[in-house]
């Protein structure tokens, strides 16, 4: 049998350009389905986040009428703050409602469209080359439209004003309120790369630490900018009850976590941070290391096991020579000349 080598086909230029068409416009049309689940996402994430401190703001009247009449007691103004906390309690009954709300939504729709949920989440998704332009800016439009439905659900759906915007309090500056978001939002995002971009054993679990995360932020910041660590989710809210004059806080401030989280991912990865501490998600047990008993028994055998070394005897001088009778030394040609003589 012949072998005929194998002849590329030439593809007229015609061809190759509506087989590029077909590519992108099926390209597009993935990208169109992950945005609409990523917007179903967002805002079953936020109508019940926000829905819990609209319920603990509720449940404590004096709080709710503090945050209705503007008394942050810092420099915002103009919108419905929530960082007028009454009680621990209250701060608790927040941080926890945004952070289980944050789990189970990312948890049910990771696997459709990766529960980004949060324009400064995309955007370091972007930079660090795991979503394309076209996408992340579809994304971006598809929460902040999200944000803006599910606080008009929310509005309709509970009796009177909701009490739901993030604002500066406690005499906290806008500077500082700029750097309280950065370092919040830098921490999901972070988070977000190295449990959920970053593939491991541990990545089906991601959802959990992404919301025990917010959660711990929320208990952090609350009190001072309301925890924003997501423009859309501030923005939602400011359409519907009015901006507040710190509105700019939460894109900068959070952008720059953005950056911050991007930077840190892309210094670990260039170092190779999984050969620093290898073996970290093994889950056989033999893989375990020893007991200490263990531990300990094999360091006092490899102790006994060691060649020890013998100091040699010291020289004993040989007198043996001066006892021994001497031998008679051999004549010499001349000394037995003169005998014979």
């Amino acid at each position: 049998m012949v072998h005929r080598p194998h002849v590329r086909k030439h593809v007229p230029l015609k061809d190759r350009h509506n087989y590029k068409i077909a590519l992108d416009r099926r390209t597009l049309r993935t990208d169109a389905l992950a945005t609409l689940a990523e917007f179903m996402g967002t805002f079953v994430f936020l109508l019940v986040g926000l829905g819990g401190i609209q319920a603990a703001a509720t449940s404590n009247q004096a709080s709710l009428a503090a945050a209705m009449s503007q008394n942050t007691g810092g420099g915002s103004g103009g919108s419905s703050a929530i960082n007028t906390v009454a009680s621990v309690e209250q701060l608790l009954y927040i941080a926890t409602s945004m952070g289980l709300a944050l789990l189970f939504a990312a948890w049910a729709f990771f696997r459709v469209s990766g529960s980004a949920f949060n324009p400064q989440v995309t955007l370091t998704l972007v930079l660090c080359g795991v979503l394309s332009p076209v996408r992340g800016a579809m994304y971006v439009l598809s929460e902040i439209v999200a944000a803006i439905a599910a606080s008009a659900v929310l509005e309709g759906l509970v009796p009177g004003n909701i009490a739901v915007s993030p604002a500066l309090g406690a005499g906290t500056s806008p500077s500082q309120g700029v750097f309280i978001e950065m370092f919040i939002t830098a921490a999901l995002c972070f988070v977000v790369l190295m449990l959920a971009v970053e593939k491991s054993r541990a990545t089906p679990l991601a959802p959990i630490a992404i919301g025990l995360t917010l959660f711990a932020s929320h208990l952090w910041a609350v009190v001072y900018t309301g925890a924003s660590m997501n423009s859309a989710r501030a923005f939602g809210p400011g359409v519907i009850t009015g901006f507040s004059t710190d509105q700019w806080v939460y894109w900068v401030g959070p952008t720059l976590g953005s950056f911050l989280a991007a930077a840190l991912y892309a210094f670990l990865k260039h170092i190779k941070y999984w050969q620093l501490n290898a073996g970290q998600d093994e889950v056989l047990p033999e893989r375990s290391p020893a007991g200490p008993i263990e531990v300990l028994a094999e360091a006092v055998k490899d102790n006994d096991d060691e060649p020890k070394m013998v100091e040699p005897e010291a020289a004993i001088p040989d007198n043996s020579a001066s006892t021994r009778p001497a031998t008679a030394q051999p004549m010499t040609r001349q000394a037995s000349a003169a005998t014979m003589v």
